[in-house]
């Protein structure tokens, strides 16, 4: 791709700036704000309505790189310069041990090459390599490291002898000839001082030009790293491996014990001995993860925090790509909310970068929220499930899988990064997702590999689209805002309209929105498969939200024992259900079956007649079929879809005024919703794969309406706009707007 971009926020209100860093293939490109509100690109080609602002002109082109893999960098300290004897220990997990290159354990390298590295080499042998003027030693183990094992490993190096021993030592003793290995070596002309940073998880610090970044990153676990300025003798590093701790050991000869369970919310890393050589996390690697010593008798972080010492560090993690900014933009006093877009283009090369307009900060412009889903944005963000091993879309998909060209891209170029549903090389999932890199998917006009279709970030521009047609005045907030502001945000709002997938709440995003409806605002669920996941977001990172997919759900790959709390707030991950707020008890209805075979319309139940639910089908007749049209897929109930369930808490004087029928057997009934594994659950067998619409009031003349169907929005537009869809939306937009 000859243009990409990402922008340094999500939201920014009128007279905020918003920066925009580019990687351009082309020396030039033209860059212009758009609005965006329609779906579909314009005769020409484009998307959007050019606004013009300053941001507006040529601006030269560059290519920016992007360099993914977590590591713990330390800066230099002067307190190193004259280490020459030295002894480093850590207990390991490896889960990639052999790889194209040497994989960085604790590294300390300066620019003319001195320095130290204990590394599993590339054949996956632990190694201590020494730099100094005569070039560069090694001491390797000789027998390589076994794959998901936990190791206690050290090295030491007595600059006045040249001795050097290498251990390692399978935490679980089996009846292996390769339980327990020492390696022992003499090396001249070497020395470890100087001006140079410490890793921890990766082996070279590349210092510049450009953004930083770390070569060599490990995959695997690594837990309590230790870094003592004295060669320790074998009975010592055995008491190490054996628990002792290191101040006991090495007194005043201990440099460093890095403790990865301290602060685990943040990137802080925390050296609890006396010199205080604290580091930082890079490109968030996993915290809250489960240690060497791990019993399994505790599953709760900030119970056993000594059982969570450790960092899962990945080659392809990435927090931040780092780009320097290209294009700026202040946002105009009086600009209207909205959703808008930088818009690059070069020749037949185009790029758009979302963002979104809000309202100034503490007013509201319009009685209308459209409230956009971009965590669920961020946890899909760069996806590639279709490239993912083992993968088979055939049993739920009815068409072959087909890729846009950033799709395409993205298998190319891991390094942007991938989303909360794909695997790491390691075929670990991937808990943590971020805004600072280009994300290829939130881009309008892209069609998902799933669907067929627009999906999520272009789909909900059908919804901006109609509510432009339907003339109405509406502001445009998102999540992330709703997560930093809370309640108060709604509050100003007589009417909240969600996105087709808002799938993944945080705790504080929840909270405001029970509170808004327990005093009388009025929310349209405008999608399926929402409110979903426990989402987290980084406290002091809020370009960061966390999943953890818990042992229970529809779900991409399963946390591992005892990984189900999330690092960033410490609460329990996985499914709201599980957490006591299902779905259902929120809105009406919840997750009830996916699939991609098509899709149906809704027929009305006796609930629709009642008189409460009159106005909502205004116009429509008793036996007409609601929704058997749409722009994706063919209908509005498809995809991803929801029913009412009194069980699982909607609510007693809810209304369940239509069900889908009709749906194939691509459809298949959740996992969650069946205790064992049986036939019959696809979407002509089970009738409990379904849809519903519901309609309920809230106290104090509060009201929710629940379409339960991501295609919903999709079916807004049919016809020009002239369906029974539009209709039934706007009758209830519009009571939902009166005054009680």
């Amino acid at each position: 791709m000859d243009l990409i971009g990402y922008a340094d926020r999500l939201s920014v209100a009128p007279g905020e700036r918003i920066r925009f860093m580019v990687s351009a293939r082309v020396p030039s490109y033209e860059a212009h704000l758009v609005r965006l509100a329609r779906a579909t690109p314009g005769p020409d080609g484009l998307l959007g309505t050019v606004v013009e602002t300053p941001l507006s002109g040529t601006y030269n082109g560059r290519e920016q790189p992007i360099h993914a893999g977590s590591y713990v960098l330390v800066d230099d300290q002067p307190l190193l310069h004259a280490l020459g004897s030295f002894t480093v220990q850590a207990w390991i997990y490896p889960t990639l041990p052999r790889r194209a290159a040497a994989q960085g354990l604790i590294t300390r390298w300066a620019q003319d090459g001195a320095g130290f590295g204990l590394v599993v080499d590339a054949d996956g042998t632990l190694a201590l390599h020494l730099g100094g003027p005569g070039g560069m030693a090694s001491v390797r183990a000789g027998i390589p490291l076994r794959t998901k094992q936990w190791y206690a490993v050290a090295a030491s190096y007595d600059a006045a002898t040249g001795r050097v021993r290498l251990y390692q030592e399978l935490v679980v003793r089996r009846p292996l000839d390769d339980a327990r290995v020492t390696a022992e070596g003499s090396v001249t002309g070497r020395h470890a001082g100087g001006s140079a940073q410490l890793l921890i998880g990766a082996n070279r610090y590349v210092a510049g030009p450009g953004h930083p970044y770390a070569t060599g990153c490990f995959n695997g676990k690594i837990d309590r790293p230790r870094l003592f300025g004295r060669a320790l003798n074998e009975g010592e590093i055995a008491a190490l491996m054996a628990g002792a701790e290191p101040a006991e050991i090495g007194g005043r000869a201990l440099l460093a014990a890095w403790d990865f369970a301290h602060d685990m919310s943040s990137a802080r890393v925390h050296d609890t001995s006396l010199t205080r050589l604290h580091g930082r996390a890079v490109n968030t690697p996993m915290r809250a993860v489960t240690g060497y010593n791990w019993t399994g008798e505790v599953v709760v972080p900030a119970m056993a925090p000594e059982q969570y010492g450790a960092l899962y560090f990945h080659e392809d993690d990435l927090e931040d790509a780092g780009w320097e900014a290209d294009v700026a933009l202040t946002v105009p006093e009086g600009l209207q909310s909205g959703v808008y877009a930088a818009r690059l283009t070069a020749g037949d090369a185009r790029e758009y970068i979302p963002f979104y307009v809000r309202p100034a900060r503490g007013t509201a412009a319009a009685p209308i929220a459209f409230l956009a889903p971009t965590m669920t944005y961020l946890a899909y963000a760069n996806e590639r499930t279709h490239a993912n091993p083992g993968v088979d879309f055939s049993a739920i998909k009815a068409s072959d899988v087909k890729l846009e060209p950033a799709d395409e891209y993205l298998i190319a170029h891991p390094e942007l990064g991938l989303s909360v549903y794909d695997y790491h090389p390691d075929q670990t999932g991937i808990c943590y997702s971020s805004w600072r890199r280009p994300v290829l998917n939130m881009r309008p006009g892209m069609r998902n590999f799933v669907n067929d279709a627009l999906r999520h970030f272009g789909a909900d521009l059908y919804l901006v689209e109609w509510l432009e047609r339907q003339g109405v005045a509406y502001d445009v907030l998102t999540d992330h805002d709703l997560h930093a502001e809370g309640r108060p945000l709604l509050d100003r709002y007589r009417v909240v309209l969600t996105g087709s997938h808002p799938e993944y709440w945080t705790t504080p995003m929840l909270d405001a929105l029970e509170g808004y409806l327990d005093t009388g605002g009025r929310l349209m669920y405008l999608g399926g498969n929402g409110f979903y996941w426990v989402t987290g977001v980084d406290p002091e990172r809020g370009h960061i939200c966390e999943v953890r997919r818990g042992i229970a759900g529809s779900r991409s790959w399963q946390s591992a024992p005892g990984e189900l709390y999330l690092s960033t707030t410490g609460e329990l991950g996985g499914l709201w259900r599980y957490r006591g707020r299902a779905p259902q008890r929120v809105v009406g209805v919840g997750f009830a079956s996916q699939g991609w075979g098509g899709a149906t319309g809704y027929r009305r139940l006796p609930d629709s007649f009642d008189p409460r639910a009159a106005f909502i089908f205004a116009g429509i007749g008793a036996e007409e079929i609601i929704g058997d049209f749409g722009l994706v897929m063919g209908g509005a109930a498809g995809d991803e879809i929801d029913r009412a369930d009194a069980g699982l808490g909607t609510p007693p004087q809810a209304l369940v005024l239509a069900t889908s029928t009709g749906h194939s057997d691509f459809y298949q009934f959740v996992q969650e919703d069946q205790l064992m594994t049986l036939p019959g659950q696809g979407g002509t067998q089970n009738p409990k794969v379904r849809a519903d619409l519901v309609y309920f009031e809230t106290p104090e003349g509060g009201a929710v309406f629940s379409v339960g169907s991501i295609n919903w929005i999709g079916s807004l537009l049919y016809n020009d706009g002239d369906n029974n869809v539009s209709r039934l939306t706007g009758n209830v937009l519009r009571r939902f707007m009166e005054r009680p």
